[in-house]
């Protein structure tokens, strides 16, 4: 039987140290705060809005709402943004993807402010994961996958680690932070040839492609760490991952579940981005008196 990499226990050890430094932040009279973007009313927009807000209000960060109709014109998501990066009360802002097909949505993310760009929209903030540089964060999904390895302490210095998606919201940059640990990566997509030899020759594999359960124990081996990044619906409206857990956990040696693992610390780290960004803050505020 594999090992569970559940996100809660993750998701407590961010707690303790984060609350530490809000509460610090609060000495210096600093609420680090979070601005929601969202246009119109898509369920798992809300969702993710309703654990984002439980999750804050549990650690003492703020929330400020933009909620849009799903109708409004472009201009009035520019008006939003630019209202949040002039807000020096707001540290943080997490713009709802993907935007109505009317709306420029790269546009809309190069809007937003590096410094408030917590989950890597902007390309300064992409650029930075790919250049080791400083603008911005990386997205929260990408920053979740190191968190949960880096907790429960998997060996990456030297290892082989197969990354299945080139998303920039996942695939691209967590392989550049895998890079960045000395991991040896291979991103793999859906056109690469002999792709279960490739994934079973792994040490590490982290799954992110959205497809429910594609990948069975064929594509799996003994010792190996699973990722599964996939948050799906299977036929019976069922939420499942990437992975057909019943038959890849007998086979591997850790994984993460679906729900309970990778999007359970993608919040926090959520969090935490925002409590970084609001010590940045505060550090260039007081840096210039």
């Amino acid at each position: 039987m594999a090992e569970l990499l559940k996100g809660k226990p993750v998701v407590d050890s961010m707690a303790l140290d984060l609350r530490a430094r809000i509460e610090a932040l609060g000495r210096a009279k600093v609420v680090p705060a979070l601005a929601l973007v969202r246009v119109g009313q898509r369920p798992d927009d809300l969702s993710y809005e309703r654990t984002a807000r439980k999750r804050a209000e549990s650690l003492g960060i703020a929330i400020r709402p933009y909620e849009l109709d799903e109708f409004a014109p472009q201009a009035a998501i520019e008006a939003a943004i630019h209202e949040v990066n002039r807000d020096e009360n707001v540290h943080g802002c997490l713009l709802f993807r993907p935007l109505p097909s009317f709306v420029d949505e790269s546009h809309m993310c190069e809007l937003l402010d590096p410094k408030k760009d917590i989950d890597g929209i902007t390309l300064a903030s992409l650029a930075s994961v790919f250049t080791d540089g400083h603008a911005g964060y990386p997205p929260a999904t990408a920053a979740a996958c190191i968190q949960l390895l880096d907790h429960y302490q998997v060996p990456l210095q030297g290892k082989h680690v197969v990354v299945v998606g080139r998303s920039l919201v996942v695939g691209k940059p967590v392989s550049m932070m895998l890079l960045r640990r000395n991991a040896s990566v291979t991103i793999c997509h859906s056109k690469t040839e002999n792709l279960a030899d490739i994934m079973r020759s792994a040490d590490v594999v982290i799954c992110a492609t959205g497809r429910a359960r594609t990948f069975g124990a064929q594509f799996f081996g003994p010792g190996q760490t699973v990722l599964d990044v996939g948050i799906n619906f299977d036929t019976q409206g069922n939420l499942c991952g990437d992975v057909d857990f019943a038959e890849v956990e007998p086979v591997v040696a850790a994984i993460t579940p679906v729900p309970g693992g990778i999007g359970t610390v993608t919040t926090s780290v959520t969090m935490a981005h925002t409590v970084a960004a609001a010590e940045a803050a505060l550090a260039a505020r007081t840096g210039r008196r």
